[in-house]
């Protein structure tokens, strides 16, 4: 993490309107912040675990659950910027929040829960250690900032 972020494992992505984003009625279809998400999920994972790494040792992450809420729409001609982080982490789950802004205002909150899963087998892994034990320490220096303050 760096001294930008204020979430752990957070990560910020220009997202580019394409010309076969707009839907008939000009604006980005639904489908395309689905797209956006992945971006920004697979930049955490390049950042902290990457796929390649994930894939020699016969694991990799699914997702079990997406919710949306669409605040304002997009139009091509306008430069979105997502930001992503992991807000939750269980023994097997973990949850990614992420914004979609346009000028500081947001466009759209996503949600997202998932898992990794063994590929020889298909069932669900404990969160990789990597992952697990970063994410532990953010909690425990955020508890430390809060009795501080």
């Amino acid at each position: 993490m760096n001294s930008e972020t204020t979430h752990p494992f957070e990560v910020r992505l220009p997202l580019p309107v394409k010309t076969y984003d707009i839907d008939f009625a000009g604006i980005v279809s639904n489908i395309v912040y689905i797209r956006w998400l992945e971006d920004l999920r697979c930049e955490i994972l390049a950042n902290y675990l990457p796929i390649e790494q994930q894939l020699e040792r016969d694991f990799a992450p699914v997702i079990l659950q997406t919710q949306i809420e669409y605040k304002k729409p997009i139009k091509i001609s306008e430069k979105p910027w997502g930001r992503m982080w992991i807000s939750k982490m269980k023994t097997l789950k973990w949850v990614v929040t992420a914004e979609i802004s346009v000028d500081g205002s947001i466009a759209a909150t996503a949600e997202q829960t998932g898992c990794f899963v063994n590929l020889v087998n298909g069932r669900p892994i404990p969160i990789p250690h990597e992952l697990a034990e970063i994410y532990f320490e953010y909690q425990q220096s955020s508890q430390v900032v809060f009795l501080l303050n």
